[in-house]
C-alpha cells in the first residue's frame, strides 16, 4: 500500500516550484568553470548539424583549437626526434609507443597491426683509393655531420653484398644521356665503379642503369650541405615486402625465398653506397681521364676528368637482410550513418635518422588532428562516415607498412574506401604544395581559401599558393611512387591527396634532419604545422560529413583532356583518337553527375529510406569511378602498378607524368629496332587507357550499357 501524499494547497505548490527553480539556476551558475566554458564554446561554434550526436558545425570547432596547437605540435616533434628511429630497431618501438599513447590520451581507441617483413641493414663496408695497384688512402664512409655515430651508418637498403677493385668513372647524374656523353668520350663503364651525383632519378633505377652497362658498383653523393650523407632505399619494382608480393606479410604468411625470381628482381644486381661530398671530391680529384663536360664540372668542380684510367677504388659492402617486425598503429572513429565507408588519413613514423621533417613533422600534425577529433567526440559529434587514422611503419624501406595493410584489406578498400589523405614531410619550408587525384581539386581549393597563410598576415593559403604559381591553380598529380599514397592510388585505385609546406630542404635523409633545424629554420613558430593540421583535418571532416561527397569529376574531365592534348605533341591526333572519344563520354557523364548532385542539394536532407538509398548509390558512383582506371593485369613488366592514368612511368626521365603504359611504350620504342612490334604495343596501351576512361564514364552514369 502506497503512503498517502500531503495535501498541499495551491499556494504551497507554487512556492515549492519557485524554490526548485531557484535551486536549478543557482546550480547552473556555480557549475565547474571548465564545463561552463566548454558549453559556451560549443554553443558559439555549433550552428548547423554535425555528423551525429550534437547539433554542431564541427569544422568551426575544429579550427578553434588552433590557438595553442603550435605549442603541442612542437612538443610532439621534440619528443619524437630525441633519438634516431629506423624501422625494425628498438628506438622505432619507442616512437610507436609514444604515438599510441597520445592517440589514446586523445580518447581514441587504437589497434596495432604487426607484420614480419624483410628489412636490410649495413653489416660492414670499406673504401680505399688505389693508384697503379698501390694503396693511396683509406676513404671514410662515415657521415661528417654525425661524429658520434648515433644514427645508422650511411647505406642503401637492399643493396646486395659485393666487392670491387676497379677503375673509377664519373657519370654525372647516371642518366641515359650521361652515358651517351661517356660513349662520345670513348669511356667504357664496364668493369668500373661508377660515381654519380644524386638527382637523376630513383636510387634503384640509377644503380640498375649502371649495372645494365656492366658497372661493378655505384658510389652516390649529394649536395653535402653541412656534412650530411643521404641514406635511402634501392628497392625496385613496386612497393611493400619483397617476400610477399601482393599479399600481407603476417607472421604466418607464405613467403618466397630470396633466390626466387620474383624476389631477386626487386634488388639491384650490383652493390651501391652513399658517400659524403668530401669522399667524392677525393675520388674525383684523382681519377683523370678525358675532361668532364663544362655542365658536369659546374656542379662538381673536382671532376677535372671522367676517369677510366689507372686510378682505382677498392670497395666492399656486406648487407644484413633479416625478417623484422614492424608496427602499424590504426585508430578508427566509427561513422554513425555509414560506418562501412572509410575516410583514411595516414602518415609514416619511421625515419632514417631523427626525422624532424621526414616524417615526424607529419606525425606531430597527426597527433594534433587526433587530439582535435577527440575533443569533437567529447562534444557529442560523430562523423557520418568512418574516419581511420594510420601511423605507418617502414615507409623508408619502400612504403612497406602501408602496402602490407592495403594488401591485407584490399577487397574491403576496393568497395568501401572513400579517399586516402597522405601526410609525409608536412613542413620543409615556406610555400604550400598540394597534390591530389583530380576529382579532389575543387575541395582542396575551397579548404585552402578557409585557412590563413602561416607566413603572411591577412591572406589565405590559397592566395599565396596562386601567387607563387603565377596565377595558375597548379595541383600535382600523384604519379610518383615515393610515399604511402602509392598502394592506395596505384594499386587499389583509391583517390588520394599529398600535401606539404616547402618544396624541399637540404638535409634529406641525413642526421641534420633535427628538431633544432626545424625550430631555427624550417618552421620557427610552428604555424606552418598548424596550417597543415587545419587543411588536413578539414579535408577529413568534409569527406566524412558532407551528405554529397565533394568530388568534382568535371575537374577530372578537364585534366584528361589536357593530358590528351599534351600527348598530341608526341603522337598525332589520329593515333590517340580512341582516348579522345572516351574522354568525350567521360565529360558527358561528369556533367550528368554534377546535375544529379544539384538535384540532391535542392531536395535537402533525405528522410525516407528510399531517398537515403538513392543518395548512397549516388555517392558510391563517385567513390568507385577511380577504381575503373585500374587494370587487373597491371603495367607491362610491372603488374603491381595497376592504375593506367597515374602510376609512375618505368623511365624516370619520361616527359609524361600520366598514362604510364603509353609512356613506357614510347620509351621502349626509342630503343627498339622492331618498329612494327613497338607500334603494336603502343596502340594496345592507347586502347587500354581508352577502355579505362570509358569504364569510368559508365560507372558515373550508373547504368548497364
Amino acid at each position: 500500500m502506497s503512503p498517502s501524499l500531503p495535501n498541499f494547497s495551491l499556494s504551497s505548490r507554487l512556492l515549492l516550484l519557485a524554490l526548485i527553480l531557484v535551486f536549478l539556476v543557482t546550480f547552473h551558475l556555480h557549475r565547474s568553470p571548465k564545463t561552463s566554458s566548454l558549453n559556451t564554446l560549443i554553443s558559439h561554434h555549433f550552428g548547423g548539424t554535425g555528423g551525429g550526436g550534437a547539433t554542431a558545425d564541427p569544422r568551426r570547432l575544429f579550427l578553434s583549437f588552433s590557438a595553442t596547437a603550435n605549442s603541442s605540435i612542437s612538443s610532439h616533434l621534440r619528443a619524437l626526434t630525441r633519438e634516431p628511429h629506423l624501422a625494425g630497431t628498438p628506438s622505432a618501438a619507442a616512437a610507436a609507443d609514444y604515438v599510441r599513447t597520445h592517440l589514446e590520451l586523445a580518447g581514441l581507441e587504437t589497434l596495432t597491426r604487426n607484420y614480419s617483413v624483410l628489412l636490410s641493414y649495413p653489416a660492414a663496408a670499406s673504401l680505399s683509393l688505389l693508384l697503379n695497384g698501390t694503396l693511396v688512402k683509406t676513404l671514410s664512409l662515415a657521415e661528417p655531420a654525425d661524429p658520434t655515430a648515433r644514427a645508422v651508418a650511411p647505406y642503401h637498403s637492399y643493396s646486395p653484398s659485393g666487392a670491387a677493385v676497379a677503375p673509377v668513372v664519373y657519370a654525372n647524374l647516371g642518366r641515359d644521356e650521361d652515358y651517351l656523353v661517356l660513349d662520345r668520350l670513348s669511356v667504357d663503364v664496364r668493369g668500373c665503379v661508377v660515381v654519380v651525383r644524386r638527382g637523376g632519378g630513383p636510387r634503384g633505377t640509377i644503380v640498375e642503369a649502371a649495372a645494365a652497362r656492366g658497372a661493378k658498383a655505384v658510389l652516390m653523393f649529394g649536395n653535402g650541405v653541412g656534412g650530411g650523407v643521404e641514406r635511402g632505399t634501392v628497392l625496385l619494382g613496386g612497393a611493400g615486402d619483397p617476400l610477399t608480393p601482393g599479399w600481407a606479410a603476417n607472421a604466418s604468411a607464405e613467403r618466397f625465398r630470396l633466390a626466387d625470381g620474383e624476389v631477386r628482381k626487386r634488388f639491384p644486381k650490383i652493390p651501391s653506397m652513399p658517400v659524403s661530398t668530401v669522399t667524392a671530391v677525393e675520388i674525383l680529384g684523382a681519377i683523370g681521364g678525358p675532361p668532364a663536360p663544362p655542365e658536369w664540372k659546374a656542379k662538381m668542380s673536382a671532376a677535372a676528368g671522367v676517369g677510366g684510367g689507372s686510378t682505382m677504388v677498392n670497395f666492399t659492402y656486406q648487407e644484413d637482410r633479416k625478417l623484422a617486425v614492424i608496427q602499424n598503429i590504426i585508430t578508427t572513429i566509427k561513422g554513425c550513418e555509414e560506418p562501412d565507408r572509410y575516410v583514411i588519413l595516414g602518415n609514416h613514423r619511421d625515419a632514417w635518422t631523427y626525422g624532424a621533417v621526414d616524417p615526424n613533422s607529419g606525425t606531430a600534425v597527426l597527433l594534433d588532428v587526433a587530439s582535435r577529433f577527440g575533443a569533437l567526440l567529447r562534444s557529442g559529434w560523430r562523423p557520418k562516415r568512418t574516419i581511420v587514422l594510420c601511423s605507418w611503419d617502414a615507409e623508408e624501406f619502400g612504403m612497406i607498412g602501408s602496402t602490407e595493410w592495403v594488401e591485407q584489406n584490399l577487397e574491403n578498400l576496393g568497395s568501401k574506401a572513400v579517399v586516402y589523405l597522405n601526410l609525409d614531410c608536412a613542413v620543409q619550408g615556406p610555400g604550400f604544395f598540394p597534390g591530389a587525384s583530380p576529382q579532389l581539386d575543387k575541395l582542396l581549393i575551397e579548404i585552402m581559401k578557409q585557412v590563413t597563410d602561416p607566413d603572411s598576415e591577412g591572406i589565405t593559403v590559397y592566395q599565396t599558393w596562386v601567387a607563387q604559381n603565377g596565377g595558375i591553380n597548379k595541383i600535382e598529380r600523384l604519379s610518383r611512387a615515393d610515399s604511402d599514397f602509392t598502394a592506395f592510388l596505384h594499386h587499389a585505385g583509391v583517390p588520394a591527396t599529398d600535401i606539404y609546406f616547402g618544396e624541399d630542404y637540404p638535409f634529406y635523409h641525413t642526421t641534420l634532419d633535427t628538431y633544432e633545424w626545424m625550430e631555427k629554420h624550417g618552421d620557427p613558430s610552428f604555424l606552418r604545422h598548424v596550417a597543415t593540421s587545419e587543411i588536413w583535418g578539414l579535408l577529413g571532416l568534409r569527406l566524412a560529413d558532407d551528405r554529397i561527397l565533394p568530388f568534382d569529376y568535371n575537374s577530372y574531365a578537364t585534366q584528361l583532356l589536357e593530358h590528351a592534348n599534351a600527348l598530341t605533341v608526341l603522337l598525332d591526333n589520329l593515333k590517340i583518337k580512341p582516348i579522345l572519344a572516351s574522354i568525350r563520354h567521360f565529360t558527358a557523364a561528369a556533367k550528368a553527375v554534377q546535375d544529379e548532385a544539384k538535384m540532391f542539394e535542392v531536395q535537402g536532407a533525405a528522410e525516407d529510406a528510399s531517398s537515403c538509398l538513392r543518395l548512397r548509390a549516388f555517392n558510391d558512383k563517385l567513390i568507385l569511378a577511380e577504381r575503373s582506371f585500374l587494370d587487373a593485369e597491371g603495367l607491362r613488366g610491372r603488374p603491381w602498378f595497376k592504375h593506367l592514368l597515374y602510376s609512375p612511368p618505368k623511365d624516370s626521365a619520361s616527359k609524361l607524368s600520366f598514362f604510364p603504359g603509353i609512356a613506357d611504350a614510347i620509351s621502349d620504342a626509342k630503343s627498339s629496332i622492331k618498329g612494327e612490334a613497338s607500334n603494336m604495343v603502343l596502340d594496345h596501351e592507347i586502347w587500354r587507357v581508352a577502355r579505362a576512361i570509358r569504364r569510368a564514364a559508365d560507372v558515373l552514369r550508373g547504368e548497364l550499357t
